[in-house]
């Protein structure tokens, strides 16, 4: 490392891994981007003359700083689990238009990290999702991680393989092939608009489950079944003036809008054609910062 224009040019170029770093840790765009920044400052007052691969000595610090935040939410208990008392409390989702291509927004959603499996994430603690996070989606090795962490090496390849386990039991392999996805969606969204119960039905599983976050002024849902699911569906898209397909992490998702703002974002989880999961952020605070135009 030779000087500081050396350091700002390396971190730029680690700035996109940094931020997908953050955003699995956070589930929040917004504090993702705090952390990416606070790593910034502490390698402004560090000596890194003496790393040898700043990349990885970046994710760490990010890791870091990552775990205290998620530290302080359990202190404050500001984060409930997705179906805590009928609470929900979605990730902030990323959202790309179909034929757009942004790759910074790319790095951050590689490797499917759909919204369903934030939500799992969400479930961990602090110290699992650290490990899993690091380990299972950046290869960073345990050895690395169990400093952070304040544990043996053993104890966090440990801590990695709870969480692997209540990952890959909570989040059930769902269709890959985009393309069947986008007509699954687009099949719902039809049926919606022209309130065709029965054809809803049709595209829902019959244990479909869906939530909704409306943030802390409008209240929480969670439903359960293809019928309930196809009657609210109906009655939200009344008041949608337009709606329109996006990729929402990667995979077909639904833009809702109203008036000229959007009034939700909703993600899919297709399993064998049918539409298992729907997860609507309908928080119009937290839509207004997505930078959604109608």
């Amino acid at each position: 490392m030779n000087g500081t224009f050396s350091a700002t040019d390396r971190f730029e170029a680690e700035r996109p891994g940094l931020h997908a770093v953050a955003y699995r840790m956070l589930g929040s765009l917004a504090e993702a981007d705090d952390a990416v920044q606070e790593a910034w400052l502490r390698l402004e007052r560090s000596d890194v003359s003496e790393v040898r691969n700043l990349g990885a000595w970046l994710t760490t610090v990010v890791g870091r700083i990552c775990l205290d935040l998620l530290r302080a939410r359990t202190t404050r208990r500001e984060e409930p689990l997705p179906e805590q008392d009928g609470s929900v409390r979605l990730p902030d989702p990323v959202v790309t238009e179909l034929r757009r291509v942004d790759p910074e927004r790319e790095v951050l959603i590689a490797d499917s990290v759909g919204i369903a499996l934030m939500i799992v994430l969400e479930t961990l603690s602090p110290a699992e999702r650290l490990a899993f996070v690091l380990h299972d989606m950046f290869d960073v090795p345990f050895d690395d991680i169990a400093p952070v962490l304040g544990r043996t090496t053993v104890s966090t390849r440990q801590l990695a393989s709870r969480a692997r386990r209540r990952v890959q039991g909570a989040a059930p392999a769902a269709d890959t092939d985009n393309a069947r996805k986008h007509g699954v969606v687009e099949a719902f969204l039809s049926a919606s608009r022209g309130g065709d119960f029965e054809a809803l039905l049709a595209v829902l599983d019959p244990d479909v489950v869906a939530r909704s976050d409306g943030g802390a002024l409008l209240p929480s849902l969670l439903r359960r079944g293809a019928a309930d699911v196809a009657s609210q569906a109906i009655t939200f898209a009344r008041f949608a003036a337009e709606s329109r397909i996006v990729l929402v992490n990667g995979t077909p998702g639904v833009v809702a809008y109203a008036d000229g703002r959007p009034l939700s974002v909703m993600s899919f989880t297709v399993r064998d054609g049918r539409v298992a999961g729907l997860d609507i952020l309908t928080d119009p605070d937290r839509l207004a910062g997505l930078g959604l135009a109608a």
